[in-house]
């Protein structure tokens, strides 16, 4: 039924079909019985405790599908054990130009070169603070992906992640310092050791109660600059890693050249990112003799991609790409094998 489905929704401009799907499932979940209904289809119960918390699953929607925090009860509703939101930024940008994301259909694969477009910290804040209070009882999980506006230069970066910081802080379960993405010009180039000192150094100092802060780290690191990650983690006590963001690299594609060319720079996700990806969270659990807590992320589809991230080191894992090509029914299909 979801493959009909979907390969209706892929005619249609890939940003206007997910704000679509997903208001059409807001109205939906209005409705309590079939909000009921729809809860039971998916539930996927399989308890995790990392963080210090309690996950009821160890799925997760990674950072950039919920970027304002619009979604959070038709997510949960769905069974994901937690959702990141953002990237959030102190100040609402609208990101760069449209069309900006992109279907790569042979590769089960996407694009994108959104810009950390978001409604802003104060926003994204105000609404995370009511949803929490209309949904007490709820067991979601939500974690706050914090970032830079693009007009911040590198040297003031750390004032952008600290007032985003503080702005989530009593809403939000846990940080990721995302200096990762290719989508915000000279972002990555935070990824340097010193740089992200002084990040981390700035949100421990207001940290009264010790939420974890992770970085989320790019799949194209040199094995120096992973060692140099790994230094940091041994010298500042870091929370732990989100292994990976999305890859400027276009290597070993189905999608002919003539048509990656045409669609230009961007993040790429989805199945060819799956190996690198494992490999690197199986580098670095190695490299840390498994002591440093990961979320594994990128090409994610099934339980056996699943069951791969986790065995190579990581403790809870995050869909994206996997949730466009294969459908609501990802988390509890992930689950149920993990169970047998």
């Amino acid at each position: 039924m979801y493959n009909l489905l979907r390969n209706i929704l892929f005619l249609f401009d890939a940003e206007k079909v997910h704000y679509f799907s997903m208001n059409i499932l807001k109205a939906i979940c209005k409705i309590s019985f079939i909000k009921w209904i729809i809860h039971n289809i998916y539930k996927a119960e399989y308890p995790v405790k990392a963080m210090g918390i309690e996950f009821s699953n160890l799925v997760g929607l990674g950072a950039g599908f919920d970027k304002n925090a619009k979604y959070l009860t038709e997510l949960e509703t769905l069974g994901f054990g937690f959702v990141e939101i953002g990237t959030v930024t102190p100040k609402p940008q609208e990101g760069n130009q449209k069309p900006r994301l992109f279907r790569l259909l042979q590769d089960k694969a996407l694009i994108n070169r959104m810009g950390f477009n978001n409604e802003g910290a104060e926003i994204i804040s105000n609404r995370l603070s009511n949803w929490r209070k209309n949904n007490p009882k709820s067991k979601l999980i939500i974690g706050g992906n914090i970032g830079k506006n693009k007009s911040t230069p590198n040297e003031d970066a750390w004032k952008d992640y600290e007032s985003c910081f503080i702005a989530l802080y009593n809403h939000v379960d846990y940080f990721v310092v995302n200096v990762s993405s290719p989508n915000t010009p000279g972002l990555r180039a935070l990824q340097e050791k010193e740089s992200l000192k002084q990040i981390f150094k700035v949100l421990q100092n207001i940290n009264p109660k010790k939420k974890s802060i992770l970085l989320k780290i790019a799949p194209d690191l040199s094995n120096d600059q992973i060692n140099d990650i790994i230094d940091l983690w041994r010298e500042i006590q870091l929370d732990g890693l989100i292994v990976s963001n999305t890859t400027i690299d276009r290597n070993n594609l189905k999608t002919s050249k003539i048509e990656i060319e045409k669609i230009g720079i961007g993040g790429l996700s989805g199945l060819p990112i799956l190996e690198k990806s494992t490999e690197l969270v199986n580098y670095i659990h190695i490299q840390t003799e498994g002591n440093l807590f990961m979320i594994g992320s990128g090409g994610i589809f099934t339980a056996q991609h699943a069951s791969d991230k986790i065995n190579s080191g990581a403790t809870l894992i995050q869909v994206w790409t996997g949730f466009i090509y294969e459908g609501p029914a990802i988390v509890k299909n992930i689950i149920r094998a993990l169970k047998n």
